[in-house]
């Protein structure tokens, strides 16, 4: 019997040991996300905060953009999400949809060209477009992602595309019951003119903002004010 318990102890620690160290990766790899390190912008339909990276970037930051420029920007892209096969198929059927409405346009990219203006080099900038959801009292729409800037490269990933979030972080009837937010998804990422959307040194695809903005138009709908293309003042 003292030798099953002996044999029976030694699985247990060992086991024991497994659950903590997994505990402890799970942990150290939370901690290497980005965090935020100052709230840019707030108000009903938009916030900005600036996220610090956990290794240097070396992002161009500050970068000088009008709100004309960011918005001739964001009128390009186009998503859709990432899906595996069979159902890629069936998604590749249907063309990608704008990122972003007019109305979301004339409202971010303002605030988005500021906190371009104010953040560092080993920063980016988070952004969240936000309406009202399908249940306004419990829920907003979100187009949520990220920014930045390593010149000649616009970088943009998004996290969430009119996801319904939790307008509380605890269910209104139990105050101890956590309402947490739907995990983040892969998408896909498009951009037009095509010409523009390159791959950079390290494989990763971003916009080519410099020869785009010496094309592109930059006169805006939505309240955005015009300004003539980057390189040509």
């Amino acid at each position: 019997m003292a030798h099953h318990e002996g044999w029976f102890g030694r699985w247990f620690d060992i086991a024991i040991g497994a659950v903590l160290v997994g505990g402890l990766m799970s942990l150290l790899g939370c901690a290497r996300l980005p965090y935020t390190t100052q709230v840019l912008h707030e108000d009903r339909r938009v916030r900005i905060t600036a996220q610090r990276e956990l290794e240097p970037a070396g992002y161009t930051h500050p970068v000088q953009l009008s709100p004309a420029e960011v918005a001739s920007v964001l009128r390009g892209l186009s998503i859709r999400e990432s899906q595996r096969l069979p159902l890629r198929w069936f998604a590749e059927e249907a063309p990608p949809s704008a990122l972003l409405r007019t109305d979301e346009i004339s409202v971010l990219a303002p605030a988005l060209a500021d906190a371009l203006a104010r953040v560092g080099p080993d920063e980016r900038v988070h952004f969240e477009v936000i309406a009202p959801g399908m249940n306004p009292a419990a829920r907003h729409d979100v187009v949520a992602g990220w920014v930045a800037v390593r010149d000649p490269y616009f970088y943009i990933v998004p996290e969430y595309f009119h996801a319904q979030i939790p307008t509380r972080k605890s269910d209104l009837y139990d105050y101890n019951y956590p309402t947490p937010p739907p995990p983040t998804k892969d998408y896909l990422l498009y951009f037009e003119p095509g010409r523009f959307w390159v791959v950079n040194g390290k494989g990763r695809r971003a916009l080519d903002y410099r020869d785009f903005l010496k094309s592109a138009p930059t006169t805006s709908s939505g309240g955005v004010p015009a300004t003539p293309p980057a390189g040509s003042r």
